[in-house]
């Protein structure tokens, strides 16, 4: 069941505001005096006191762009249709990395050689199969299919449910059952609660909600107020006015006036603390990728005892339509700087003694067709791994590889839906309703063990 139209109008406007990020407060100065009344007159999400839900557990994202090759990711090496139809980029089974006894048939990318130490210890976790009915191999819709949870693509994103089901009073769904939410728990913002967290351009589809209002930024530098810089005489005006104790407010305006400039203070409150967060040095030394560099910025945020929830990193360049390679090539490029990162961030998180909450879990809008095509690569396919990392995981392989003799048209038929994994995750993980924030009912996927 989805938002009616002028919900989905709200929606729409609010996904335009959002697509740069949140890096907003500059507009604070320019804003109109009913607009600066407004957002102090709004109720906050005070996540910290929402009984049974457990305030100290993280989700990482990790959305790898453009369509990862999930056959030579976790490469089917006991499957004679897989070496016939991929005979110049396959990896043989002398080059992957068998993971266990029972699933001699397939192995890890070699480039993946940084998680075999993970997937050894009991922090790694991989569903094979993942997809969608009728699926579609556009990068944009399929893309937007994951980020709603929704196979039409359209809606809110399944984060930004998972947000207003939790704290502000949206989501109830086909039930008509009201999100979870104490009794006579006011709504007055009574502490700093930061909102989900993307590195990068734009704030994903996935992150955005009714209410929620992600923040985004590629560097933190970039996420502040530069006021300042213009001239000295504009810092106390600035910060008398986005620091105005909340009884000062006046004054009705409408919802997307009140979304605007809550926006803005939100991107305020925010950056203050990303910014110091940041700015401090790593415990371990991160390997140099994009990816990397995202996971360390996230590793620092939790390390500072950020209340955000969910942080979101993004890994792109999977369109591999050429020269795509086997055991290297761009491809291996790109999945051992995955690997090497995501291996830096946990040892990171170790150290931090934080390992234990914080769960990754990482997908691709689409995998690649069975067969390599003329120009040494893969196109657009259907169904693909996902992994999940973490001491909380249901670790190995959770389930067998597609068959590679079945197949719908040249691409593999999934065998799992994805939306069971987000069930999974946060039914077991997250502890919340998963069918309120789904909008459906998935049996959950045993991606936790349980704890």
């Amino acid at each position: 069941m989805h938002h009616n139209d002028s919900a989905n109008a709200r929606a729409w406007t609010r996904r335009e505001l959002l697509g740069n990020g949140l890096v907003m407060a500059s507009a604070a100065m320019a804003m109109p005096m009913f607009l600066q009344r407004s957002a102090f007159a709004l109720p906050g999400p005070d996540l910290g006191s929402i009984p049974g839900v457990p305030d100290d557990r993280i989700l990482v994202v990790i959305q790898m762009g453009g369509g990862n090759d999930g056959l030579n990711t976790v490469a089917p090496v006991g499957y004679d249709a897989y070496h016939r139809l991929r005979p110049s980029i396959r990896i043989t089974k002398q080059q992957g990395i068998t993971l266990e006894d029972r699933y001699s048939d397939i192995a890890l990318h070699p480039a993946l050689e940084g998680l075999k130490e993970m997937y050894d210890s009991g922090l790694m976790s991989v569903v094979q199969g993942v997809g969608y009915p009728n699926p579609n191999r556009s990068h944009f819709k399929s893309m937007d299919i994951w980020h709603t949870a929704d196979t039409t693509g359209t809606g809110d994103g399944w984060i930004g449910r998972y947000y207003d089901s939790e704290c502000c009073g949206f989501g109830a769904g086909e039930s008509g059952r009201a999100p979870r939410q104490a009794a006579n728990q006011p709504q007055a913002r009574t502490e700093t609660v930061y909102p989900p967290v993307a590195i990068g351009r734009e704030a994903p589809l996935a992150m955005q909600g009714r209410q929620t209002k992600p923040v985004a930024f590629e560097t933190p530098d970039l996420f502040r107020w530069t006021g300042e810089q213009i001239h000295d005489s504009l810092h106390d005006p600035y910060q008398k006015l986005v620091r105005r104790d909340p009884a000062q407010a006046e004054g009705n305006v409408s919802s997307n006036a009140e979304f605007l400039m809550r926006t803005s203070l939100d991107a305020q409150v925010s950056s203050d603390k990303i910014r110091q967060a940041v700015a401090e040095r790593s415990l371990v030394e991160y390997p140099n990728s994009p990816l990397a560099s995202q996971l360390s910025m996230i590793a620092k945020m939790i390390r500072a005892g950020m209340k955000t929830r969910v942080y979101y990193a993004t890994h792109g360049g999977f369109d591999t339509h050429a020269g795509q390679g086997g055991a290297n090539g761009r491809h291996a490029n790109l999945l051992r700087q995955f690997a090497t990162a995501v291996r830096a961030f946990y040892q990171d998180l170790g150290q931090q003694g934080n390992d234990g909450r914080v769960l990754t879990m990482q997908f691709s809008e689409f995998g690649r067709r069975v067969a390599q095509n003329a120009s040494g690569g893969t196109d657009h396919g259907t169904a693909a791994p996902m992994m999940l990392f973490g001491p909380m995981v249901n670790a190995g392989v959770l389930n067998p590889h597609p068959s590679m003799d079945n197949l719908d048209g040249g691409d593999l038929k999934y065998t799992v839906d994805f939306r069971t994994v987000y069930a999974g995750v946060l039914d077991d993980w997250m502890k919340t309703d998963s069918k309120t924030v789904l909008e459906g009912r998935y049996k959950a996927a045993p991606v936790i063990r349980k704890l």
